[in-house]
């Protein structure tokens, strides 16, 4: 398959997500914390252009303001994987066109690289499956499988175990701070609460109240984020996403979410996302189709 047309450039989709809550519930043997959250996927996000090549080549093309080395890029890392693993003869030429900011927290780099896995997946015609495409996309980065899924859902483990939630329809206001912290050094800091007692799905159902263990450490070190938190906190239940500097307040209507953003204070980078429970980039695959482009 190959929407787009064949030997053409197409366009595939790559959510952003949100953590609507982000515990630490211990540590496994192998010293990996073991977390619970829940992953919302959005309709917004990056886009991915690929072109197939016949020669075996995996080449980047830089996009305008697309700062990540080739050598850390995820998505040319699951073109190579995806090759090794298939056996496949076939290259590509890949383009990113980035909406998601670096380090906010929002999974970027994680849904591009899924989109790589999956999208290539089928334009190589290499029917892996997703169980497998999911197996690849652990061994780039925790958040990729429920990209490769493509569902909101429950998460455990180190955020490979997917339960899929049918979440009620939110708008989110989303701030990116600009504040990026290594993940490694959250982790490591001593203020980081690594032993929450367990959470249930039923718990988060029920609109318990269960926090962010990164909201603390970050607020401690970051004046812009303790701002942009306590802004948004006055229009809505306010939350930090992941363990980067992105923030949010969700919103029952669309026009709940743009009414706040108007209200917020001048100088934040915001805007209003949907939250959706299948990836536009699943929607975009089961259509058999990708834009054109």
């Amino acid at each position: 398959m190959t929407p787009g047309g064949q030997g053409g450039w197409s366009a595939w989709p790559a959510p952003a997500k949100l953590n609507l809550f982000l515990r630490i519930v211990g540590r496994r043997p192998d010293g990996y914390h073991r977390l619970q959250t829940v992953f919302q996927l959005l309709d917004w996000g990056d886009t991915v252009r690929l072109r197939v090549r016949d020669d075996g080549l995996i080449r980047r093309q830089v996009a305008e303001g697309y700062a990540v080395p080739e050598a850390e890029d995820l998505v040319v890392r699951a073109a190579k994987l995806l090759q090794s693993a298939s056996k496949t003869s076939q290259g590509a030429d890949i383009v990113v066109e980035k909406k998601i900011p670096l380090g906010g927290g929002f999974g970027g780099g994680s849904s591009d690289a899924a989109t790589v896995l999956v999208a290539l997946d089928a334009l190589w015609d290499t029917r892996l499956g997703e169980d497998r495409l999911a197996d690849l996309g652990l061994q780039l980065g925790a958040d990729v499988p429920v990209f490769v899924r493509g569902r909101s859902a429950w998460a455990e483990g180190v955020g490979e175990l997917l339960t899929p939630l049918a979440l009620p329809p939110a708008a989110y206001l989303v701030v990116d701070t600009g504040v990026s912290v290594p993940t490694a050094e959250l982790f490591q800091a001593p203020d980081l609460t690594r032993d929450a007692p367990a959470a249930t799905i039923s718990d988060f159902v029920s609109g318990s109240a269960l926090g962010n263990a990164f909201e603390p450490v970050l607020r401690s070190r970051s004046e812009a984020v303790s701002a942009a938190l306590d802004a948004l906190a006055q229009l809505g239940p306010a939350a930090l996403t992941g363990t980067g500097g992105g923030c949010f307040a969700r919103f029952g209507a669309r026009a709940d979410a743009e009414a706040a953003l108007a209200r917020l204070p001048p100088g934040l980078r915001a805007w209003v996302a949907m939250g959706v429970d299948v990836s536009p980039l699943h929607r975009a695959l089961s259509a058999g189709r990708a834009g054109n482009g």
